[in-house]
């Protein structure tokens, strides 16, 4: 959705600063590199409306060509303040002599930029990705920096994702009243790792979120349009996802699924009095087990227990594609690890008694199953009694699996996040009489 070097190609070809089928020189989907469609720009825009006959002072971080900053200007006219912010040099020079000239473009890296000014209007499509150095972690040029993006960034958490930190130093620059729309992935709305960032939000303004879903082509990532109001209160959640968005000029004439007048920082779902109302008749799930995590595969490769030629008498260390809905796949190799079964206990000793696991990498949907066996899984949630508790493990299992409680995951959560997460995990709601022994 980001580009490591800001957001780029997202409006109107005429006014672009290349030539016709040229490639633009920051455009390595390494880097991040994602365009914005157009109509989401005009989408946002709308949404960023300054006061009539006002001259008000735009940002737009990591601007690369400063799309955002042009469509502001062709809509709302020049007499307004601009200023982009880019952290790549070489698109800065590319770019410049094709601004307007009310357009003010500025070399620097967004979150480490001092200004003492303060602006009316922030908009963009900042950077997403996890900066470091491991394999997965797609930013991997900023590696250098991420100890002092930790030290300005108060809502830093876990791994956290940089579109985060982009939210949070885009707040701060807001004038009393001021208005942020930019355009991020849905993940901030639920995962733990933005518990700051949702509670910095809801300390200091008011919350909009506009669910546009997946309008990215060819990208894998669903979004939000996070419009912020310094100095409001509560939180406005709206679901746009079937393309209302593309023909709502202005947000007039389009109404929230979810309002609250007072927003504390919790989770963001679509919360209907029908779902709330399922969620509120049943003991949260949490309450009733502890939800663990498999052991990951450097704790196998560093335990000596596994090896990849099997033994007589080994089992396979299974993994989430041995799992199916009240199923598992016993005996197929995904992970290409073997073991003795009466080892697994030493990796995590609830492998050695029947356990319900719980698959995290399905989506929004719960699949689970019962492991009699006890056997090693490399992967997935693992579902172990509390103290005191005695679960009709069975029962358990087709509960879960039932289609009312997949109905309640994809209507509060959609497609917010790749995995089902441990909090969501947590909150589903069992009804205490069916699963009791």
């Amino acid at each position: 959705m980001g580009c490591l070097f800001g957001t780029i190609l997202c409006h109107m070809a005429t006014h672009s600063a290349l030539s016709a089928g040229s490639k633009p020189p920051w455009s390595n989907r390494a880097l991040g590199f994602v365009p914005t469609p157009p109509e989401i720009v005009a989408f946002m825009t709308a949404l960023a409306t300054p006061p009539p006959n006002t001259a008000v002072r735009v940002l737009e971080p990591a601007c690369a060509d400063a799309r955002f900053l042009t469509a502001f200007l062709q809509n709302y006219g020049d007499h307004h303040r601009f200023v982009g912010v880019e952290i790549h040099a070489p698109t800065v020079a590319t770019t410049k002599p094709h601004l307007h000239p009310a357009i003010k473009l500025i070399q620097a890296d967004f979150l480490l930029w001092d200004t003492d000014e303060r602006f009316d209007v922030i908009i963009g499509n900042p950077p997403y990705g996890i900066v470091g150095d491991a394999s997965h972690y797609p930013i991997h040029l900023l590696k250098e920096r991420k100890a002092e993006y930790k030290r300005r960034t108060a809502t830093w958490k876990g791994k956290y994702n940089l579109y985060g930190a982009f939210i949070e130093k885009a707040v701060r620059l807001l004038q009393p009243r001021g208005k942020l729309v930019l355009i991020v992935p849905t993940t901030w709305l639920v995962l733990d790792d933005f518990a700051l960032l949702r509670n910095f939000l809801a300390e200091r303004g008011r919350v909009e979120v506009f669910y546009v879903g997946r309008v990215f082509p060819k990208v894998n990532v669903s979004a939000v349009v996070l419009r912020f109001t310094a100095n409001g209160q509560g939180l406005a959640l709206y679901d746009l996802a079937d393309g209302t968005w593309r023909s709502v000029g202005s947000d007039s004439s389009i109404h929230p699924d979810v309002e609250k007048s007072v927003y504390r920082g919790e989770l963001i779902r679509f919360e209907t009095p029908m779902w709330l109302a399922f969620e509120q008749a049943g003991v949260p799930l949490g309450e009733l087990v502890h939800i663990h995590f498999a052991a990951r595969s450097p704790e196998f490769r560093k335990s000596g227990l596994v090896r990849t030629v099997p033994q007589p008498n080994d089992v396979p260390v299974l993994t989430g594609r041995n799992l199916k809905a009240r199923q598992i796949d016993y005996e197929t190799c995904y992970s290409g690890w073997w073991m003795r079964r009466e080892d697994a206990p030493q990796l995590r000793r609830f492998y050695a008694q029947p356990h319900l696991v719980v698959g995290h990498t399905k989506g929004t949907r719960l699949v689970c199953a019962v492991d009699w066996r006890g056997y090693p899984w490399r992967e997935e949630y693992h579902l172990i009694p509390r103290e005191g508790v005695q679960i009709d493990w069975t029962a358990l299992e087709r509960y879960l699996s039932s289609e009312p409680i997949q109905e309640y995951l994809q209507k509060l959560y959609r497609d917010f996040t790749p995995h089902l997460t441990k909090t969501m995990l947590e909150r589903a709601p069992v009804p205490p009489k069916s699963v009791f022994r």
